[in-house]
């Protein structure tokens, strides 16, 4: 990357948003781990510079987490560590420049952080993942659109046994998904073999974690994308796919 764009010292690559244009209709939607939400004109970015665009100002120990091309009138989902979700139109944002802060978006609870911007599409459904492999897939609709900045409501039921939020994507029926934890071990399969459970569940066991390891990522990958589709991959031949526990 540093070929492409030249890096600040500790500055690291967080999003890759694919475009195919600079419409005057659609802007970059951009959120960052404390909560904070942000829109831009995609006009803004068509002409780029060698050392590249500042797109938003961070405080120091912020990062961005999430971008994403929007109509001016999607809905945007936000997910945090604490198992919480918040959805509003992005028509309750205004188009800023690319130097401004941005807005509150969700309301954090202390010590919690942002971690995923997800854009609804229909047909689509949240899958959630913790720290101690425990995964779900929730109706979209089950995710009710309400006011910026609020708090939100549950999306995944925390707690010791499954551990903090640490992922959630949008997925539909015949994709896979790439499991990764902070020991290395990555985990390829269905995500129609997670169960569908609504908001306030904890989920099921999608990956058997070690001592001392978590889960620490998840991506969907289309099934167009798939070498063998229909094929679950697990790099780790020491790891579990884990299967559909009862939720507690």
């Amino acid at each position: 990357m540093v070929n492409l764009l030249p890096l600040d010292e500790e500055e690291r690559i967080t999003s890759i948003l694919p475009i195919d244009g600079y419409d005057e209709n659609q802007f970059v939607f951009m959120a960052t781990s404390n909560g904070t939400v942000k829109k831009t004109a995609a006009t803004q970015f068509s002409r780029q510079r060698s050392v590249g665009l500042r797109a938003i100002e961070l405080d120091e120990d912020d990062v961005l987490v999430g971008t994403a091309i929007t109509d001016g009138n999607s809905d945007i989902m936000l997910f945090s560590t604490e198992g919480k979700a918040t959805r509003f139109n992005e028509g309750q944002v205004r188009a800023m420049g690319r130097t401004a802060r941005g807005v509150r978006g969700i309301n954090l609870a202390a010590s919690h952080k942002l971690i995923s911007l997800i854009v609804p599409k229909e047909g689509g459904r949240i899958l959630t993942v913790t720290e101690n492999g425990y995964g779900k897939r929730t109706e979209n609709a089950e995710f009710p659109a309400k006011g910026r900045g609020g708090k939100g409501v549950i999306a995944m039921s925390t707690s010791a046994r499954n551990g903090s939020l640490v992922g959630a994507v949008q997925v539909w029926d015949g994709d896979e998904m790439m499991l990764i934890s902070n020991q290395g071990t990555a985990v390829r399969t269905r995500v129609d073999e997670v169960s569908l459970l609504g908001r306030n569940t904890q989920g099921v066991r999608v990956i058997r974690t070690r001592d001392g390891e978590a889960l620490v990522s998840v991506s969907r990958i289309a099934e167009d994308d798939a070498a063998e589709p229909g094929q679950p991959v697990v790099t780790d031949e020491d790891s579990d796919s884990g299967s559909n526990e009862t939720e507690e």
